[in-house]
């Protein structure tokens, strides 16, 4: 009996359909700690078992809305069941992810040094 090769962008497309779809099983969570939640990236590991799920938001502390949601990660994981045609839906882990405001920081400092060249010009 031949094994089907293993599709290398699959894991690929599986963080992308999660990605996709637990941003919109978020919309439906009544918790207001969650606050405006956009999802950046989603990891998965090889074997379905876990996806590590980043994202950033406004208006709302990070840390209550990781809270909130890792305390629903059940509930989306439940949602994912229903929406993903895959043997196992993995364990939901939700990070805070800084990218975002590093950014914003670096390019603040960007500018400030642009001014001091400026002036020095």
């Amino acid at each position: 009996m031949r094994h089907k090769k293993a599709v290398p962008n699959r894991s690929f497309r599986v963080a992308d359909q999660i990605q996709r779809d637990v941003a919109e099983l978020i919309r439906d969570l009544a918790d207001p700690r969650i606050g405006m939640v956009t999802i950046n990236s989603v990891d998965v590991t090889p074997d379905y078992a876990h996806a590590q799920i980043y994202f950033s938001v406004l208006l709302n502390d990070p840390e209550d809305s990781a809270k909130a949601l890792n305390e629903a990660a059940g509930f989306l994981r439940n949602g994912l069941f229903k929406r993903l045609s895959i043997h196992t839906v993995p364990t939901l882990h939700f990070h805070y992810d800084k990218t975002t405001e590093r950014a914003a920081d670096l390019s603040a400092l960007i500018a400030k040094a642009n001014s001091v060249r400026a002036k020095e010009d």
